[in-house]
């Protein structure tokens, strides 16, 4: 009698063995995938922006160095190797796609341009999914840590060494709040 319930008893831990690593498995393969989706809405922009910039140079009195920061920062997206690197490249590129939409303002044509304004929206939703990938991205890491730091999850994670994901922050200057002054338009008299 004591060797089956000695048996029974091995039998239940090794099946809550077997649960909870392939718990931290899928967590860790969620994970995993949830950065996989960044990655294709970062190539889908990568594809967009020559198209953009070749729309954008038919306009020869568009600024240059805005087109050339673009291309650089492409680059440094396509070129970076790890998650945060790959991310910080990406901020500054979105920042200076906005600025592309922003200085378009000042020229009539090119804003009217049907290229120019699709290319324009399916950025912008490119850049709407990568904003909505990093916020799954980074709910599915803290479930994905949560196990990693509760018990008895813990406990299997050590003893399999599984390790965190890092979260997706937000750079610091995205953080502060936009300047709005009124004065120079009459507005604030």
């Amino acid at each position: 009698m004591t060797l089956i319930i000695t048996i029974a008893i091995t039998v239940v831990l090794a099946l809550f063995v077997i649960s909870v690593y392939n718990g931290l498995v899928t967590s860790r393969m969620q994970t995993q995938e949830a950065w996989s989706q960044i990655d294709v809405q970062l190539k889908r922009r990568n594809d967009l922006l020559p198209n953009l910039i070749e729309t954008v140079k038919g306009y020869g009195k568009y600024e240059q160095e805005t087109l050339e920061k673009v291309t650089r920062l492409r680059s440094q997206v396509a070129d970076a190797s790890s998650p945060a690197e790959i991310m910080q490249a990406s901020d500054a590129l979105s920042r200076q796609i906005s600025g592309i939409f922003a200085v378009a303002e000042n020229y009539p044509d090119l804003k009217a341009n049907t290229n120019f304004l699709k290319l324009q929206e399916e950025l912008t939703n490119t850049e709407n999914k990568i904003a909505y990938s990093r916020q799954l991205y980074n709910s599915v890491t803290s479930n994905y840590n949560v196990k990693l730091q509760a018990f008895p999850s813990n406990v299997i994670a050590g003893i399999f060494s599984f390790k965190p994901a890092d979260f997706l922050v937000t750079p610091e200057e995205e953080k502060a709040v936009p300047k709005v002054d009124f004065g120079s338009n009459g507005l604030g008299d």
